[in-house]
């Protein structure tokens, strides 16, 4: 590894056989040059580091340029940046100065960007391309006393929302997403009203319609029943246009969209020019040179509903076939009025029996969602766990086998067997079919089916391969931070669902690492609804016996005080400091005293400025400090004694995730302390 950073990998004579200057990802140090053909490539985004949509290249005919790629073909896009420096540069040069200029082939230097000569001595520097197609000119102070940071000094384009409005692709930001210039030159993207995010975890990314816009259901209902306008102001999707109506009003325009099915976007610019949009749309952008342009952005009403199917039109041939139908039994009736009387007298004896043998099967007292879920026979299930052969694990109420039903093809499953031997087998059970089967989201666990065959009672999830959190943070091996992090992102967003998005509240009562499962990718899947309570949409708050486990159950279990929410919030406070410290939330093996109990340790750590003795001084988290600490207020706010002090789960998701500022937290046992 030489001075400049540039890592060589030699041959016994010292005949250099490859080096990193040559193949650059997306950042160049200073004296790393790029000749013609040489190119960057962004990541995919701020944490994840597959190759991502832009390219800084150096063409054939000097110039240099900013692209986007069409993935995975990797085929370039129009330019949104070019130096202007055709036919005359040869080689991309980035000097130990800060310098960066194009060479030209008679040795003249074509300057981007120039620092002053007396800073080089006292920074360090480097330019990337960032995940969101900015070329970006960094300086750092060398300076060791210093409390320094990758500072941005220059950047291209210098505003590439407005200045990214190629054809093809979604542009910097995904479709139907709106670009905004931070003050640091950086894109934000923000999705409308009335859209959210593709993928949730991809702020840069798409966003999609939160309501269904078809032409055959907006034929039930007039546009103005249906629909609304949000009006924007400097917000422009240059293109998607189908439809360009000239000369037009203000009121033409968005009344033309309003009827028309295909319209998303009404674009009124011009005095008396009328652009019609259909999605996706692409290369949003807040333009603040666009005037007097405004935008009417179609977004379902928060009263309309879908009709439902009785109220569907017949079509006319479908009419015609009634018709037809009503004629044929009037004349079979008219002609053999005993055969009908007969055949009448048969089918309600049938109906009878019918009736009465499903009265003896076992109906139990279920949701209507159990609809959703498959109930299989108790044979069906010895089967498919070839006799309860491969135990996965066990819990308070039963024991978990591994194994495979088909359902279309072959699935893997975990088969819960309650244990009917304990008393309250049968709630466990009606609790999790009920709650469970109403509950979809990406962080809990989906369950597939239930046997309520006699004295039988299981239930049917998706089998999960990376285990339970538990094994996976106390294991031998300590997991990455940045897994970590991920993992307690999504179990915040799990409980804030049950919490605030389900049609009725659920408090899990429960949350805790065993209870927490891994996918393949990772993700958290929160499990065991055994001991959850439901909450009315007019209650806040409920009278139960105690429920959970030791060292994650809040304090009001033990005073005899009402339940609300906040329980869950408070273990998933201590969950998240096992998450952090990659160690249970009590630990009586420890020769400090002091160690055992993580929730002390980790609020004396942080009272005391010793968040590296937190995490063992161990360097990755070290590294991400500024959030180590925000994660670990985050969970001191969570664990408050009382509950009226802990955050809503929406609150610590926002918290996690940057987007509201985390306060100082006080003393979680002010109220142990007092009394």
């Amino acid at each position: 590894m030489s001075n400049t950073g540039n890592f060589v990998l030699q041959d016994s004579n010292f005949n250099n056989l490859w080096e990193s200057f040559n193949s650059p990802t997306d950042t160049l140090l200073p004296s790393q040059n790029m000749d013609i053909g040489g190119m960057l490539s962004s990541r995919q985004s701020e944490t994840h580091f597959s190759k991502g949509r832009f390219q800084l290249r150096l063409i054939r005919d000097g110039n240099l340029v900013l692209n986007t790629i069409n993935l995975p073909t990797n085929n370039p896009n129009e330019n949104y940046y070019t130096s202007g420096t055709s036919n005359s540069g040869k080689q991309l040069v980035f000097n130990q100065s800060g310098d960066i200029y194009i060479l030209r082939d008679d040795n003249q230097k074509l300057s981007l960007r120039q620092v002053k000569l007396e800073a080089a001595a006292e920074f360090y520097f480097r330019a990337t391309l960032n995940f969101d197609g900015v070329f970006t000119l960094y300086s750092y102070p060398k300076n060791s006393n210093a409390n320094g940071s990758w500072t941005p000094i220059w950047s291209v384009p210098d505003n590439i929302c407005v200045k990214n409005t190629v054809l093809t692709g979604s542009g910097t930001c995904g479709y139907n997403s709106i670009c905004t210039l931070g003050s640091d030159q950086r894109p934000l993207c923000t999705c409308p009203k009335g859209y959210s995010l593709l993928d949730p975890n991809d702020q840069y990314g798409s966003c999609k319609p939160d309501f269904i816009q078809g032409c055959e259901e907006d034929k039930l209902s007039p546009g103005k029943d249906l629909y609304s306008f949000q009006v924007l102001t400097n917000t422009f999707w240059p293109n998607s246009n189908y439809a360009m109506l000239k000369p037009y009003t203000e009121d033409q325009c968005s009344k033309s969209c309003m009827e028309d099915c295909m319209c998303a976007v009404a674009v009124f610019i011009g005095g008396d020019c009328c652009l019609k949009k259909k999605l996706p749309l692409s290369n949003g952008r807040v333009d603040n040179n666009f005037f007097p342009g405004k935008t009417y952005m179609k977004i379902r009403n928060n009263t309309s509903i879908t009709l439902p199917n009785h109220c569907l039109p017949i079509p006319e041939t479908k009419k015609k076939n009634h018709d037809n139908l009503i004629l044929l039994w009037s004349v079979l009736f008219a002609g053999s009025l005993f055969v009908n009387i007969i055949l009448i007298v048969a089918i309600c004896v049938g109906a009878f029996f019918f009736y009465h043998k499903k009265l003896k099967r076992p109906i139990r007292n279920f949701n209507a969602m159990e609809m959703n879920l498959r109930r299989f026979t108790y044979q069906e299930l010895v089967e498919a766990t070839d006799g309860f052969k491969e135990e996965l694990g066990k819990g308070a109420f039963g024991v978990v086998y591994k194994g495979t039903v088909e359902m279309g093809s072959t699935v893997p499953v975990a088969v819960k067997k309650l244990n009917s031997s304990l008393q309250d087998y049968e709630r466990e059970f009606k609790t999790e079919v009920n709650m469970i089967g109403q509950t979809h989201h990406k962080n809990l666990v989906c369950q597939l089916g239930f046997c309520d065959e006699g004295l039988h009672r299981l239930l049917v999830y998706e089998f999960l391969s990376n285990g339970t959190l538990a094994s996976f943070l106390f294991g031998d091996l300590k997991p990455s931070w940045n897994q970590r992090i991920q993992i307690a992102v999504g179990i915040a967003r799990g409980v804030l669902y049950l919490h605030e998005e389900c049609n009725t509240q659920i408090i899990h009562c429960d949350i805790k690492p065993q209870n927490i499962l891994l996918d393949d990718n990772y993700n958290a899947r929160i499990s065991d609804f055994g001991l959850a309570k439901l909450l009315m949409m007019n209650q806040s708050k409920t009278h139960t016996n105690i429920r959970g486990t030791k060292g994650y159950v809040a304090p009001e279990w033990f005073k005899s005080m009402p339940i609300t929410p906040k329980v869950d919030v408070y273990s998933y406070g201590v969950v998240l400091l096992e998450i952090i410290c990659c160690r249970k939330s009590v630990y009586m093996e420890t020769i400090e005293e002091e160690k055992a109990i993580l929730t002390d340790w980790a609020y004396d750590c942080y009272r005391e400025g010793a968040l590296d003795a937190l995490v063992e001084y161990n360097v990755e988290e070290l590294n991400d400090k500024e959030k180590l600490e925000r994660y670990v207020m985050v969970a001191i706010w969570c664990i408050q004694e009382d509950p009226s002090l802990r955050p809503t789960m929406r609150r610590v998701t926002q918290m996690l995730e940057g987007v509201v500022e985390v306060l100082v937290p006080p003393c979680p046992y002010l109220f142990s302390r007092a009394g």
